[in-house]
């Protein structure tokens, strides 16, 4: 062998030897790559593919009327509620080898890679349907080499722990769709008004349009851009099998419209109530150990979408067109469900709700809660006190308090608690309060769901402590339920984004603020202010509704310088509302202070439309006697002024209203003169 042959054997044998080691090397390398890449998802675990969910707000009918979201607006919806349409239309558009590689579409990537190269940029993407989800999750949306490696980490992970349907399930989840819709169930409420099962092979092409850039293919912002976009969707559906050329060309010529005008009515429904709702949400979730912020709950919540929509149009009807405000709320007597409320007249101005949060003085609504503790303490609706001009003497001496009614006048003799409450006689008030203490009104207040303590001072007895509209009618709609302990509440159950039921609301209590009887007599005392019959130095004050009146009601008013309370109830609902000023500025109108009945009574009457009037049934132990206002005594022909009263079997009357004894026990020589009826009052 010549040393030329020699030699180059001897070279050919080294550079064999070196390809065979550098392709031992590289293959150890790519071995050690991929043992490490496995070790390190072995280590990190799956990641975690929780995100933030929207909470949905149901009606008492199942209804949508509102949701709750976070950071993101998102409805998260399982593949089998997604349109086959829009699964195809987004694979073929942007992962049209999901179900074939592990997560990375090798061919794309060199490809785009090679461009980047040549354009020395970072602009062309390649990322498969894992990556992008692996992106909305983890990552941002930054050009940089160092995102891309993250990513492609991640995916790595996801590719191992989870099956490809929960990812591409998450990926549909997770897009954004432009005008704060995160998730193709979002995007398709926005868009059209439906749930992303119904979308059409047209409409789920325009949804996996916008995914390539919000901003540049939303429907909205450029429809001239969507549409150039959602022909190319159908176009690649089409190339890839997916759909056929008939069913290409039909949804190509087939119009859509868009309906985000509905979204928009949507997400203004009830919006004080879905604020107390969330409120009374949190804290259930909290009690049962669950973290409210995760998102996905389903709330049906009480909301009466008709009581909801009456009250709302009366408001707009009744409320001057000034800075005069109101609260609004109606409940029922024996589950304590709230069914509409109505927290100011323009939320977007301020969101401040003055049915929970404002304080304000009841004025003479306040008075029902302190009669309550008097027939406890043994009055009934025949109890007569004298009401004359009266000076008490408070603190020990130390200091005084007059107080006048209204019209300024008084009683010329004694009267009934009956009419008492009827006309709002102040001195009566006081009078009671004095008798039975303010140890047992307080108790009654807070039995009755007030948070409250009252100050030694007998101007307590005429509502001047603050107090919230929802306490105030919350304590009328216990007097309603038969004096039931009913909680008010906004929520009937609550599920989580599994569908599984964590709270639904409690059985009926049987527990009681006070009994039956007493509840009853009281409620029948209530509808005294619609009757004239009581009208004397000052009317009954329920006078200006009665017209408008088809059915019993039983309520009372209240009035202070700077608030307008009226709260009342049939057998089946309670309502309540308060109108007047935020800050400083007194009731002076005669048409501010018309507002509260007004509403009231219209929204009383819509709600009930066409339903029979329902009459409050006495309990055992309660009988009725028609009895004569004046004297308290049972009614002959001889006593003009008559009424049917309701009492507990042993306060009913002995004695007739001609009885002499009687009437000068009471208001010493009779007298029959007759008194004029006005029709209506915006006073008491």
């Amino acid at each position: 062998m010549k040393r030329a042959d020699f030699k180059k054997k001897r070279k050919m044998r080294t550079a064999t030897r070196m390809l065979l080691l550098l392709s031992v090397t590289a293959l150890t390398a790519f071995f050690t790559v991929l043992i490490s890449l496995r070790l390190y998802a072995q280590i990190t675990g799956a990641p975690s593919l929780s995100v933030p969910k929207a909470s949905v707000f149901l009606d008492n009918n199942g209804r949508q009327i509102g949701d709750k979201f976070s950071a993101e607006r998102r409805y998260w919806v399982s593949l089998d509620d997604v349109s086959p349409f829009l699964i195809d239309a987004v694979i073929a558009t942007e992962d049209r080898n999901f179900y074939e590689h592990n997560g990375f579409d090798y061919k794309r990537i060199a490809g785009a890679i090679l461009k980047d190269i040549k354009t020395m940029s970072k602009a062309e993407g390649a990322s498969s349907i894992t990556q992008q989800y692996a992106r909305n999750l983890f990552l941002t949306h930054e050009k940089s080499w160092s995102r891309k490696i993250k990513e492609a980490l991640y995916a790595y992970r996801m590719e191992i722990f989870y099956e490809k349907d929960v990812i591409l399930e998450g990926y549909l989840n997770t897009v954004y769709f432009g005008h704060g819709m995160y998730g193709v169930e979002a995007a398709s409420r926005f868009y059209f008004a439906k749930a992303a099962k119904d979308l059409t092979l047209e409409e789920a092409a325009i949804i996996t349009a916008i995914a390539k850039g919000p901003s540049v293919y939303s429907p909205v912002a450029n429809p001239e851009k969507s549409r150039e976009r959602q022909l190319l969707v159908l176009s690649l559906m089409e190339n890839q099998g997916f759909i056929t050329e008939v069913q290409e060309s039909r949804a190509k010529e087939t119009a859509v419209a868009l309906k985000t005008e509905e979204w928009a009515d949507m997400k203004r429904a009830a919006p004080y109530f879905l604020d107390e709702v969330w409120r009374e949400a949190e804290k259930i979730l909290s009690k049962k150990g669950r973290y409210p912020a995760e998102g996905g709950w389903t709330i049906r919540t009480t909301l009466d979408p008709h009581h909801q929509q009456t009250a709302e149009e009366y408001i707009e009807k009744w409320m001057p067109e000034n800075e005069l405000q109101l609260g609004f709320i109606s409940m029922e007597p024996e589950t304590g469900a709230i069914t509409s409320l109505v927290g100011g007249t323009n939320y977007a101005e301020s969101p401040f709700n003055r049915v929970t949060q404002a304080k304000r003085q009841p004025g003479s609504a306040m008075k029902p809660i302190l009669y309550a503790a008097a027939l406890e303490s043994g009055y009934n609706p025949l109890t007569f006190m004298s009401t004359e001009k009266t000076i008490f003497t408070y603190d020990e001496g130390r200091s005084t308090y007059e107080p006048k009614n209204v019209n300024g006048k008084f009683a010329g003799q004694p009267i009934s608690l009956a009419q008492a409450l009827a006309i709002s006689d102040n001195i009566y008030a006081v009078k009671t309060l004095e008798d039975i203490g303010y140890k047992k009104f307080n108790k009654m207040a807070n039995r009755l769901g007030i948070d409250v303590e009252f100050q030694e001072s007998p101007a307590v007895a005429l509502g001047t402590s603050e107090v919230s509209l929802l306490e105030m009618t919350n304590a009328y709609n216990r007097i309603s339920s038969a004096g039931l302990l009913v909680e008010p509440t906004t929520i009937i159950s609550i599920t989580d984004s599994e569908g599984k039921t964590v709270y639904e609301q409690p059985k009926l209590t049987t527990k009681r603020a006070l009994t039956e009887q007493d509840a009853f007599v009281l409620t029948h005392l209530l509808t005294g202010m619609f009757d004239p019959v009581f009208n004397d130095y000052s009317i009954a004050t329920g006078l200006s509704m009665r017209s408008k009146q088809s059915r019993p009601y039983a309520a009372k008013s209240g009035t202070t310088i700077s608030d307008q309370y009226l709260i009342g109830y049939s057998p089946s609902l309670t309502a309540g509302i308060w109108t007047g000023y935020d800050v400083g500025q007194h009731l002076t109108s005669l048409e501010d202070k018309a507002v509260s009945k007004k509403i009231w009574i219209d929204f009383m009457e819509t709600v009930h439309a066409g339903k029979a009037p329902e009459p409050f049934i006495p309990p055992k132990g309660v009988s009725s006697a028609i009895v004569d206002v004046q004297t308290g005594g049972i009614a002959v022909n001889e006593c003009p002024k008559q009424r049917l009263m309701y009492l507990k079997d042993k306060d009913l009357p002995q004695r007739l209203c001609t009885d002499k004894n009687l009437r000068e026990q009471l208001h010493g020589e009779e007298d029959d003169a007759d008194f004029e009826l006005f029709p209506f009052s915006f006073f008491e």
